[in-house]
Parts: structure tokens; sequence; C-alpha cells
């Protein structure tokens, strides 16, 4: 599902895997001593790069590694924090699911999520080999600050006031396989909390005694 080739420092595995990595981008080495002398300028991959990463070949018994994929829409003419509510709510969800609640949401950055969820659905179906294109689920979905561009607007006595043009960068993945049953950690029952305060009552350890 990749064609670039990265380092073995770059293979991460748990749920570090979604995180953004920092990649040294230039090297010079000494030819006589085979030294490392000059300055490492590092840079932050872009979104769409991590489609192009490449794993190590799997162990016999190892689980299957579910294909996924990542995709995003930059300078949206939307506010950022208008667009958080609506990448929030389809976290977790099914690909169906996701396409379905996006459609009944009457906001402008509604329609441009369920656009970008469907662009990564086909692009997971005919670049990184997904069989059913039903078979994924919102593993990530935020939104960035992009550009402002400040504008005039004309008050009284001839006075101005500065107006915000606000842009956002909207981004998701789409992993492979049955959406979690708990994407955020489930609050805790009343029997759990109080197992867990017997725990620590019992854990507590009482000074100058026996």
């Amino acid at each position: 599902m990749a064609l670039k080739l990265l380092p073995d420092i770059a293979f991460r595995n748990g749920a570090s895997i979604f995180l953004p990595r920092i990649l040294p981008c230039e090297f010079m080495i000494n030819n006589q001593k085979n030294f490392h002398i000059s300055k490492i300028s590092s840079k932050i991959e872009k979104w769409s790069d991590q489609n192009d990463w490449v794993y190590p070949p799997q162990k016999p018994g190892e689980p299957r590694r579910p294909a996924w994929v990542c995709h995003y829409r930059d300078n949206i003419k939307y506010s950022p924090k208008k667009m958080w509510y609506v990448a929030s709510m389809v976290r977790g969800m099914s690909v169906d699911e996701a396409i379905k609640q996006l459609s009944f949401v009457p906001k402008k950055g509604a329609v441009i999520a369920k656009e970008v969820i469907e662009e990564a659905q086909e692009l997971a179906v005919k670049e990184h080999n997904v069989e059913f294109k039903s078979n994924l689920w919102v593993a990530e979905s935020f939104t960035g600050k992009s550009i402002i561009i400040k504008g005039l607007r004309k008050h009284a006595r001839m006075r101005f006031g500065v107006i915000h043009y606000r842009y956002c960068h909207y981004f998701v993945r789409l992993v492979e396989g049955p959406p979690p049953k708990h994407y955020y950690t489930p609050e805790l029952t009343g029997n759990e909390k109080l197992e867990e305060y017997f725990a620590e009552l019992r854990a507590r350890r009482i000074h100058r005694t026996l």
C-alpha cells in the first residue's frame, strides 16, 4: 500500500502509529571518517505522505495489519472552531454511518467533511487494496487553522473595524475493519468506581504500624 521505504528507526507499532513523525531531511557524511558532522534540518511529514509508509514483513502468526488511508482538504473558507464540532462528531464511526450522519447536519462544514470522507473512501479502494469500501471506519478526524485574511469594515463617524476571514484544514484517516465499541475510554460505572476506591484503601500504607 505504499511506495517509499522508511529507515528502521521509522517503524513504530501500537497507538503511536497514528502520530506525525519528525524525520531528518538533510545528512552529510564525511567520506574519510564516516562521521556525521553537518546540521540536521528536521521537518514534520505532511499528512498525505503517510500513505507512502512501508512496513516490514509480518511474522508468522502475527495478526494482519489493517490497511488505512489519509486524506485532507486544505484552505477551506470556514472557521476552524465551527469545523471542530463537525470533525469530532464522526470520530469512531463507520464510513457509512459517518456519511449518513453528516447528510442530516445543516452546516457548511458537514458538507465538506462528507466530501472528504467519500474521497478518502474511493482512494482506499483504488490505491490501497481495500476490498470493500464499506469496511472502513473513521480513526482520526480533526481540523487545523489555516491562513487568516484581515479586512476592514466601515463604522460610523469615519471609523473602521478589523474583520477576520478565517480558513481551515480538514484531515481524516480511515482504517480497514469494524469500528471499536468505545472510541473514547468509557466512564466507570458505580460498582467499578467503588471497587477502585476499595483497592486504593487496601493498598494504602499506615506509617508507624506493624
